[in-house]
Formats: structure tokens, C-alpha cells, sequence
């Protein structure tokens, strides 16, 4: 029982840094009441948390192949527990905003030594098995979070989804004192500053355009200038790491096929499995009129189905071709978006989402697990920090640029049925719907009017529904199809440390 210990320490983070993306949305309304936060606050304390760690996933996976994966997920525990602990007794809501980023920097530090941590732990067989668990943990984690969030607030407080890390924490501390183990040694190399300061511009610029283009437009000027410092920091990242003699990331990595199709799928998998949950919990809570924890619970069978699909079935992947399982994984992530499409529509309830969540979870929990063993199959063990980081950081910029390209969908949607029945305004009342604003639309309306308004809303929030749910579901079909094309079985055969040959050259010149 002792040798699971490491992976219970790592599915606890996991646990803990997925979920709070998550159980933050269910008490907004109850955190705005205590702390008279404005919209815009409330945004940011959801925000806040995912731009910290998209800017910083790279470099704490370069930091920490330098300086000891074990040390920098000590570290990254003990910041998400002090920063829960701010979170929960914030005064304000500019002490929790600021809370929220640096609990996002321990959980970005976190996220970038799962894998080799795992990897450093398990060999053979129990290596399919830890990575199957742990994959099952981290499917089921986001689709947890609104659960437990709705659960904690109303029966405590709000304060209770960031005090609840606290003990958890604690254990998983004193798991990684006894449990684990590095699996490589440290190096004296020069940490790349520049680098990453780069990067973290770019990727947050990046974040928060994307986050911007979702309240504004794309043509906001605001979301263009953004996109334009995130463009020249990139390009400024990429003339550094070139130049330097001990680069944060390797670009070299971008010439292996194989690396590449793992980037492919870790974007197109939180865009096509997760971003359309957004639009679809907020049909359901502000249209149909679920509570938060009703609506949560429609998205068990996803949660269901990703944790018994990777638990049940990660022990027998260790040694499979990877591309098969990622790719075919996202293929069923694709037709369960298919699915919801087809089932979604006219006056469609909770129900008609239920097949394609099915074949959602199915497909994440086939392709989670997998992708963390690819990424790591990619490259020397020394490096498992850095593809750790890479693969995180495009899941995470994969889920922003999903919610915001698939809330264009939803409003484009919602614009046509809201034309089509003569609604005035029918650009603000189609972001409102997309925003989760509906009750304002019927509140303000004459009350002869209603009806017919509650009618229109309705029909237009099912179409925007299905539009995102299509969308993502095409974005699964092309990302598995790419999948199964770029990773290449000989590269990333799931073996022992088994990098490819350009790889072990380095290794062998180290």
C-alpha cells in the first residue's frame, strides 16, 4: 500500500488546483453579497487564478528540472495553502483578487512536476496504473468543482471553498516529506530570466486578451492591443530561447513531430472537452432555472465516465501507442460535442445533454492520462519539467481561447433567433443571454411582453447552446485527426524513459 503513497500526494494537488478553476463560480453571487464586490471584481476573482497560471506554467517546469521537481511542488503546496487561507478570510474583494494569482502561482508550480514526479515514482505496469488514477482524478476534477462549491456555500459559507484546501494541503505536505521522490538530480545551470519574463508577458497578455474578447468583442480595442503585446513578447521569447546557451525551453522540441502532436491535442482537448460547459451551465442555471448544484450534477456522467474510463483503463495502456489512445480519445470527445448538437435543441432540457457528456467523459478519460505519459515520452528525464510545463500551459490557453471563440458562437447564434423574433437591441440582449444576464432582460421588459421575450430568450439561449457544443465537437474531430497523424508510435511507444533518438543523443552529450 506504501508504494501508492506518491500518487495519492500528486492526485491531491491535482485535485485541489483543478477544482478551484472551477468552484468559484457557484458562490459568486454570495461573495459579491458579503464583500459588495462589483461585476467586474467578480470576474477577476475567477480570472485571476487562470492567468496566473497560463503565464507561469513554462517556467516553473524550467525551474524546477533545475533546482528538484520534489522541491518546487513542496513549495507550490505550501504558497496554494497560505494564499487559500488569504482567500478565505479576504476583507475585500481587492485582497482576494490578489490572493487569487498567487494561489494560481502555487498551483502553476504544481501543475509543472505532476508528471515527472509520477514518472520518478512508477515503472512498468504501476506507471499505467498511476497515470490511469491519476487521470481519473483530474477528468473528474472540474466537473467536482461547482458540486462541492454549491454544497460548501450554502450549507457554510463562500470563505469554506478556500478554507477546505487547508487540511488537504496539510497532509499532502507531509505525503511528499515521507513519499516522494525526484527523478532526476538537480543542476547549477543558469536559470533563464529572460525567458521567462517573455513568456509570462506573452502568455498572460495572451489569457487576458482572450479573457477581454469574451466581455467585449474581438474588435474591442482593448482585446487588439493585448494581442499585440502578446505577439511581440512571443517573438521576443522566441529570439531569446534561440540565443541562449541554457534556453527555458528547447525550440528544438517544436521540430519533433511527435512533441507537436502532443501541444495539438492538449489544446484541442480543454477546448473541445471542457469550454463549452460554460455556456452550457449558464443555459441551465439562468434560463432553465437550475440551482448551481443542480446544475453541476448534470454533469456527473462526464465526471462518471472520465473516471472510469482512465481508472479502469490506464493500466492497460502502458506500452500502447499513445497517438491511438490521444487521438482516439478525441475523436469520442468530438462526437460527444456531435451529439449534444443533435439533442439540443427547440425546447431541449437538461436531459439532451446527457448522451454527449457520456462520450465526452469517455474520451477524456482515454486521452488525460495518456497525454501526460506522451509529454514525458518526448523527452530526457531531466527535461520532464519543461514538457510538463509546455503541455499545461497549451490546456490552459486551449480553455481560454475556447470559452472566448465559443461565446462568438453563442452570441452569433443568439443575435439570428433574437433577430428573427423582432427583439430590440438584439446585441446587448444576445451578451446578456451569453453572460448569463437573462433575468435583467425580462425585468426591465414591459410586463405584456414577457412571455414572448422569455420565449425568445429561451429558444436563443438553446441555439447558442447548440451552436458551442457543434463547434467543439468539430474542433475534437480535427484535434484527434491531427493526433493520430503527428504522434508517431516509434517516438512515444510508452516504454521506459523511453525518449526518441535525437533525444538520447543529448543525454548521452550531457
Amino acid at each position: 500500500m506504501r508504494k501508492w503513497l506518491p500518487l495519492l500526494t500528486i492526485c491531491l494537488g491535482t485535485f485541489m488546483l483543478l477544482i478551484d478553476v472551477t468552484i468559484v463560480n457557484v458562490a459568486l453571487p454570495e461573495i459579491a453579497g458579503d464583500l459588495d464586490a462589483s461585476f467586474s471584481s467578480l470576474q477577476w476573482v475567477v480570472n485571476a487564478y487562470a492567468l496566473a497560471m497560463a503565464a507561469l506554467l513554462l517556467g516553473a517546469g524550467s525551474i524546477a528540472d533545475l533546482v528538484g521537481h520534489r522541491r518546487i511542488y513542496v513549495g507550490g503546496l505550501i504558497l496554494f495553502a497560505v494564499s487559500s487561507l488569504i482567500c478565505g478570510i479576504s476583507p475585500n474583494p481587492s485582497v482576494l483578487i490578489v490572493a487569487r494569482v498567487v494561489q494560481g502561482i502555487g498551483a502553476a508550480a504544481m501543475a509543472a512536476t505532476t508528471f515527472p514526479l509520477l514518472n520518478g515514482s512508477y515503472s512498468g505496469r504501476d506507471r499505467g496504473v498511476a497515470y490511469g488514477m491519476w487521470g481519473a482524478i483530474a477528468g473528474a476534477s472540474s466537473a467536482v468543482g461547482p458540486i462541492l462549491g454549491g454544497i460548501l456555500t450554502e450549507a457554510a459559507s463562500w470563505r469554506w471553498i478556500f478554507f477546505v484546501n487547508l487540511p488537504l494541503s496539510i497532509i499532502a505536505i507531509v505525503l511528499c516529506v515521507v513519499a516522494l521522490r525526484d527523478m532526476t538530480e538537480t543542476h547549477s545551470a543558469r536559470i533563464d530570466v529572460a525567458g521567462m519574463a517573455a513568456f509570462a508577458v506573452a502568455a498572460a497578455s495572451a489569457t487576458y486578451a482572450l479573457i477581454r474578447a469574451n466581455e467585449h468583442s474581438w474588435s474591442d480595442t482593448g482585446t487588439r492591443s493585448m494581442l499585440l503585446v502578446a505577439a511581440v513578447a512571443l517573438a521576443a521569447f522566441v529570439v531569446i530561447e534561440r540565443r541562449s546557451a541554457q534556453p527555458m525551453f528547447d525550440l528544438a522540441l517544436l521540430r519533433e513531430r511527435s512533441f507537436v502532436g502532443v501541444l495539438v491535442a492538449a489544446v484541442t482537448l480543454f477546448l473541445a472537452a471542457f469550454a463549452a460547459l460554460m455556456y452550457t451551465s449558464i443555459w441551465l442555471q439562468s434560463v432553465g432555472g437550475m440551482s448551481p448544484i443542480e446544475a453541476g450534477l448534470v454533469g456527473l456522467p462526464l465526471s462518471i465516465m472520465a473516471f472510469l474510463v482512465s481508472g479502469a483503463f490506464g493500466r492497460f495502456l502502458h506500452g500502447a501507442n499513445p497517438g491511438r489512445i490521444i487521438g482516439s480519445g478525441l475523436l469520442m470527445v468530438g462526437i460527444g460535442g456531435l451529439l449534444g448538437g443533435v439533442f439540443v435543441r427547440d425546447d431541449a432540457g437538461w436531459l439532451a445533454l446527457v448522451p454527449g457528456y457520456i462520450a465526452i467523459g469517455a474520451g477524456v478519460g482515454l486521452s488525460t492520462a495518456t497525454l501526460g505519459s506522451a509529454a514525458m515520452g518526448a523527452v530526457a528525464p531531466h527535461r520532464g519539467g519543461m514538457a510538463t510545463g509546455a503541455v499545461n500551459t497549451a490546456q490552459q490557453l486551449g480553455m481560454a481561447f475556447g470559452i472566448a471563440a465559443l461565446g462568438s458562437v453563442f452570441t452569433a447564434r443568439a443575435k439570428d433567433v433574437l433577430g428573427a423574433r423582432a427583439v430590440p437591441d438584439i446585441d446587448s440582449a444576445a451578451r446578456a443571454i451569453a453572460g448569463g444576464r437573462s433575468s435583467v432582460l425580462t425585468a426591465d421588459a414591459p410586463e405584456q411582453l414577457r412571455p414572448a421575450l422569455q420565449e425568445a430568450i429561451y429558444a436563443a439561449a438553446v441555439s447558442g447552446v447548440q451552436g458551442t457544443l457543434i463547434a467543439s465537437g468539430l474542433v475534437g474531430l480535427l484535434g484527434g485527426v491531427l493526433t493520430l497523424v503527428l504522434i508517431r508510435p516509434t517516438h512515444l511507444s510508452g516504454t521506459e524513459e523511453a525518449p526518441n533518438a535525437e533525444v538520447m543523443k543529448e543525454v548521452a552529450g550531457a
